[in-house]
């Protein structure tokens, strides 16, 4: 038996929370689609409902066949004939049979009616002479009922994502379904989809090899998609094509599936750019150029509105420049205002003209892309009515969001999303490098300002985003079920809809964890620098990272039913394949110049790892472009993603460069230490490690390594009996080179400060390394108790770990997990909260510190990259130490606003670090215990950590990893 509350699980796929059951005539027992007998209900739906209505009716009569073998029939509810149980759906004013059920009272529909796309599910005793029960699925307008068959549809184990992520349909001969009434809708965002973009050479090459271009064959499948995940709006793909001319069965199936066709941010009235370029000849004097040739741009806005007379759609106006630049200017600012505010009278008498109503009754947007958000903030006069569509900075962080003012306007305000790029600040097209919580805290500030008109997400070649397409369409139909604290249980949820409940956690683990971090550095941009070889760990933890998840993802896919192997390897399994080799092969790629660097025999090891990845790279392509379910989605993995060395995607893939050495000659060992890049004997400076504490207790270590072809042959030891060695592999791939960890026995040492001699000796050679160890004093260990912080060494605080947090007036600091780099950051709520003059009686968080000198000390506040959404703030923090007075520091104050906005050079670092660093300089004049204060002069920061340093924090991406309190007798212990 499907349960009601698997058949609202069902609903909670796209976003949906079922409203309380209301009272109607029902039989007790569940609804019987089929009764494991062969006997399956049919489907019944009026031949005067819309073309959609009929077409979804269909497709769930096919999905009933699916899942019993049995496919149901297809009946009209014409009251003779029908069997003792049917499924009956129908839209209110196009079902004679369901209107006649609401007449009687029979149905409920008051609180559907005249709402937008919503719909009831309810099983219904005796609605018609004959008929015993019925299952009614009723709508209060097309797209409603569509949804409703969907939902059931998806209640009885059919994905969305059937056909295009090969998820298997569980087969089973009884079907059974809850028959308590449940009702959805209206969406929380009017207009919901996705745009087609950056399509060349993926989407374009597997559509024109499946389909013979992206025609009404291609588009029936992404129409169906679209309304299965509750989705009403498309923008077509368009870098070389013209939905409406490439194929006219295009626009004609569009409308009769319900979906709701626009054009992207650059063209205007329903027309693709590649229209005008085709005829653009023809056209006056050719250019694209309002100010010289306004009568043949107007005379192809007008074609474009003509030919969507009869047709729903929402129509871009404004005007850029010819493909997708800037709009070619005038001579001014205000001279560029007046020409657009021209340009968009122009399109509203048009409009008005040819669609038969005033414009004000036809859906418009204004995309406020990129440099069009200058007019608008400049004083250009939009009609009310215009939705204002605001975008995000391309990768996932809103520019702006509706003021108050603004969120009045009859028109609305809406959003642009991106998911995928080919353009500033940086280009990503390859995998999915969306995590849904950066997603969730992003959408949510959308929802929260009022931007609820429209959302559109660019999706590039809609595979291989299916996780974040899913999750956003859900959060603009319904956000209830993605609150900040339930992303993973939605997201697990997903996973058991599309592999079962079995190892849903699993798999919603793996998902979380590889889309995390990619957000990290979008994986076309990372370099052999990206992660420290010398700090930290870095390097190697992400490494040891990547084939954690690589083993996991392997692990289960040999444990999943072969019928679940296609959808795993490319929901799961690719992704995280590809990812960890491509990271793998950038880390081998540091080591190489690295140890060639330190004349390490290992180099050539190094440099031949990075060729084999290089190879296996392309292998995992050709897997999922050749082998992936018979080869179904060949060439949606043809773009490069390896090589970047401007924002824009390489030619082809470039491996990273590589180097040997010349061991000719080479005899004896050499030594690294952690920290250093140097390599000794050689470097004309001595070695030094950093300095080990009793607070703080991370161990270091030396590197030994050979220098020519010989086997190394060498010993480390130290000349006090309190120095503890441990030798194991190095961080290298052949696993040559070896790697001894120096810790320190403290019951050994009397408090203060000691040092030791590390020697390493053979062959006729040695080199030492001096060690420094701190041992705190029993004073200092109890001053630290409980705090953060150490007696050398910078360290790093998790946001999670205040030790007191302060809310006013409602307005508080808040959890969200899984966050960015850490596992918890913190976010206020509500986002939209009042800004806050005194920082002393501002939402604070505390934290503990414990520093053990007098100085000046860097505070670095790691954060989200926010940017200023609300025009009217700076988006300001304060910090305080101990009890001095508040330092407040604005991310966005006039002299800073330039480079910190979008495209400006901080905002584009931020960009590749998917986070933006604050520091506040600060002096101690004692060491001991101290209070950290963080107070949030505005909302909208998200804060994920924070770094405390003195004398300059060593170059990493990450910085230390984040520690825990002090514990008794510093026993807390750190890396390694």
């Amino acid at each position: 038996m499907i349960s009601r509350r698997a058949m609202l699980g069902g609903s909670v796929a796209g976003g949906l929370l079922a409203r309380p059951a209301v009272a109607a005539a029902r039989p007790a027992a569940p609804f019987v689609i089929a009764d494991g007998g062969g006997s399956v209900t049919p489907v019944c739906v009026a031949a005067q409902d819309w073309a959609g209505v009929r077409r979804a009716a269909a497709d769930l009569a096919a999905d009933i066949g699916r899942v019993t073998g049995t496919p149901a029939a297809l009946l009209a509810p014409n009251g003779q004939g029908l069997p003792p149980r049917i499924i009956l759906a129908g839209t209110l004013g196009r079902c004679p049979a369901i209107d006649a059920l609401v007449a009687a009272g029979r149905v409920v529909a008051d609180d559907i009616r005249g709402l937008w796309e919503s719909y009831a599910i309810m099983a219904v005793a005796d609605p018609m002479p004959g008929v015993a029960e019925a299952l009614v699925i009723v709508g209060s307008d097309k797209r409603g009922t569509i949804y409703g068959l969907y939902d059931v549809a998806q209640a009885i184990g059919v994905s969305p994502w059937a056909w295009w992520a090969d998820v298997p349909v569980p087969r089973r001969r009884q079907v059974e379904i809850a028959s308590a009434r449940h009702r959805q809708g209206p969406p929380a965002v009017k207009y919901r989809g996705i745009f087609l973009n950056d399509e060349a050479p993926c989407l374009t090459g597997w559509a024109a090899e499946k389909f013979g271009g992206l025609n009404a064959k291609f588009y029936t499948r992404v129409f169906e998609l679209l309304l299965r995940l509750r989705a009403n709006c498309l923008w077509p793909a368009m870098w070389n094509n013209a939905f409406a001319e490439d194929d006219p069965a295009n626009p004609v199936l569009a409308d009769e599936y319900g979906i709701v066709m626009g054009t992207s941010h650059h063209e205007p009235m329903t027309r693709a750019h590649k229209e005008w370029t085709r005829r653009q000849a023809n056209l006056g004097n050719g250019a694209w150029n309002y100010a010289t040739n306004r009568a043949a741009i107007a005379e192809f806005f007008t074609d474009g509105i003509k030919r969507n007379r009869d047709k729903e759609v929402v129509v871009t106006v404004g005007m850029r420049g010819d493909g997708d630049v800037a709009l070619e200017g005038t001579g001014g600012m205000a001279s560029d205002i007046r020409l657009l505010e021209t340009v968009i009278a122009d399109q509203r008498r048009i409009i008005a003209d040819h669609k038969g109503v005033p414009a004000d009754q036809v859906p418009q947007v204004w995309v406020l892309f990129t440099e069009v958000l200058k007019y608008y903030e400049a004083g250009l006069t939009l009609p009310d009515d215009v939705t204002l569509m605001f975008t995000d900075d391309n990768v996932g962080n809103l520019r702006r969001l509706p003021t108050p003012a603004e969120r009045v306007r009859s028109g609305g305000a809406g959003i642009y999303f991106h998911m995928d790029m080919h353009g500033g600040p940086i280009s990503y097209k390859w995998l999915n490098t969306s995590p849904l919580p950066k997603m969730w805290e992003q959408l949510n500030l959308a929802l929260a300002y009022g931007a609820d008109r429209i959302w559109i997400a660019n999706v590039g070649d809609l595979k291989p985003l299916e996780l974040p397409i899913d999750f956003f369409l859900s959060m603009a139909w319904d956000p209830a079920p993605m609150a900040r604290d339930r992303i993973g249980e939605w997201t697990r949820g997903w996973a058991a809809r599309q592999f079962g409940p079995d190892h849903a956690t699993e798999i919603a683990a793996l998902l979380a964890r590889y889309a995390k971090a990619n957000g990290w550095r979008k994986p076309e941009h990372l370099t052999p620098n990206t992660y420290s070889l010398d700090h930290f760990g870095e390097a190697e933890r992400m490494a040891v990272m990547w084939q954690t998840l690589e083993t996991a993802a392997e692990a289960l896919n040999g444990r999943l039913p072969a019928e679940q192997r296609d959808a795993y390897y490319q929901l799961v399994l690719h992704p995280i394949r590809a990812c960890a080799n491509l990271t793998l092969m950038y880390i081998a790629a540091a080591r190489n110049r690295r140890f060639a660097e330190q004349g390490r025999a290992s180099t050539g090891a190094e440099a031949a790892e990075v060729e084999r990845r290089f190879a296996r790279d392309h292998a995992i392509r050709d897997a999922y472009n050749h082998d992936l379910a018979g080869g179904k989605w060949n060439h949606l993995m043809d773009q490069t993603h390896i090589g970047f060395f401007d924002w824009y995607s390489p030619v082809t893939d470039i491996m990273p460069a590589v180097t040997r050495i010349d061991l000719a000659g080479a005899t004896g060992f050499g030594v690294a230490v952690e920290g250093l890049r140097e390599s000794w004997p050689g470097y004309y400076l001595p070695p030094t490690l950093p300095v080990v504490d009793s607070l703080s207790r991370r161990p270091t270590y030396i590197d030994v390594f050979a220098r020519g072809a010989a086997p190394l042959r060498a010993e480390v030891v130290a000349d006090q009996p309190w120095v503890l060695l441990r030798t194991g592999p190095a961080f290298d791939i052949a696993g040559v080179d070896r790697r001894t960890w120096i810790d320190v026995d403290w019951a050994q040492l009397p408090p203060g400060r000691a040092t030791a001699t590390i020697t390493v000796r053979g062959a006729g050679q040695a080199q030492t390394v001096p060690l420094v160890a701190i041992k705190a004093s029993r004073a200092q260990e109890s001053a630290a108790r409980g705090r953060f912080g150490g007696l050398s060494g910078p360290f790093s605080i998790p946001a999670e770990a205040h030790a007191h947090a302060t809310a006013v007036r409602g307005v508080h600091w808040a959890a969200i997990p899984d966050y960015g780099r850490v596992a918890v950051a913190m976010g206020i709520v509500p986002v939209d909260a009042p800004s806050f003059d005194d920082p002393a009686a501002a939402p604070s968080l505390t934290y503990r510190l414990y520093l053990a000198e007098a100085g000046d000390y860097d505070i670095d506040l790691v954060t989200s990259p926010t940017l200023q959404v609300d025009p009217a703030r700076q988006l300001a923090i304060a910090v305080r130490l101990g009890d001095t007075a508040f330092e407040t520091r604005s991310v966005f104050t006039p002299e800073q606003t330039e480079t910190e906005s979008f495209l400006g050079k901080r905002h584009h670092q931020a960009v590749l670090d998917t986070a933006r660093t604050m520091r506040f300089t600060k002096r101690v004049d004692a060491p001991g215990a101290i209070d950290l204060t963080i107070a949030a002069i505005d909302p909208t920061f998200v804060l994920q950590n924070i770094i405390v340093s003195r004398g300059g924090l060593p170059a990493s991406f990450f910085g230390p990893e984040p520690g825990r309190p002090q514990r008794d007798g510093g026993s807390r212990r750190g890396r390694r």
